[in-house]
């Protein structure tokens, strides 16, 4: 068997934190190996345990968790966590923030428990979790903040005419599988179209490859 996903529990609502980590130590494949109240700690105790997952929350005291995941997982981290970030309905501009500080990913706190288990897995197999419903609404509602990086255009871009073309669905929320009906091919074809993307444009997974196509003007 393998080794379980090991993951840190930051949340500064200690019952919620205890009932996160009760239901994923529940699972035979799910570790915790960490818990903390704050963001600072939160940092601290993923540099020092080195988890699969931190599930991070967003409003907590020190370092709120925007900053944490940002110093755990954004651009010029040497070695980045992993972070799925949990919040509530009313917070999405800050789960847009937690995306672009190098989150993998995110829940809503009310998500049902078998949702966050899904959730951590995913993010553990370097995939984001994006819903693609949740991607039209999110990532469209803030698309005005993402501006074109000056002077670039898509000719800049080391894509195909058919890379681009996939990119612009993963931007516009389309799963693999909506993908792959819209270009009539297979699933499998748009894995590796979308592997070749992240590999190409030096990308870590899919919510940079949204923000990445927007900041391009491959998306309005």
């Amino acid at each position: 068997m393998s080794a379980p996903v090991r993951v840190v529990i930051c949340d500064d609502q200690a019952l919620i934190r205890t009932g996160l980590a009760t239901i994923v130590d529940a699972q035979p494949d799910l570790e915790v190996v960490g818990e903390c109240g704050d963001g600072q700690a939160g940092v601290d105790l993923a540099r020092e345990l080195r988890p699969d997952v931190v599930v991070m929350d967003i409003r907590m005291p020190v370092l709120d968790g925007l900053e944490a995941t940002r110093l755990l997982a954004g651009a010029g981290v040497q070695h980045p966590v992993k972070v799925l970030v949990v919040t509530t309905f009313n917070l999405d501009e800050y789960v847009y923030e937690a995306l672009r500080a190098g989150a993998s990913g995110f829940l809503l706190k009310d998500a049902p428990p078998d949702r966050l288990l899904h959730g951590i897995r995913t993010v553990a197999m370097g995939a984001a979790l994006l819903d693609p419903d949740v991607t039209r609404r999110l990532v469209g509602r803030y698309a005005a903040r993402i501006r074109p990086a000056e002077g670039s255009t898509t000719r800049d871009l080391p894509l195909t005419p058919r890379e681009t073309e996939v990119l612009r669905l993963i931007a516009d929320g389309l799963s693999n599988s909506e993908i792959a009906a819209t270009l009539v091919i297979s699933p499998e074809t748009v894995k590796t179209f979308v592997s070749r993307i992240l590999t190409k444009l030096d990308l870590r997974d899919r919510v940079q490859a949204v923000v990445f196509a927007y900041r391009h003007g491959l998306v309005t």
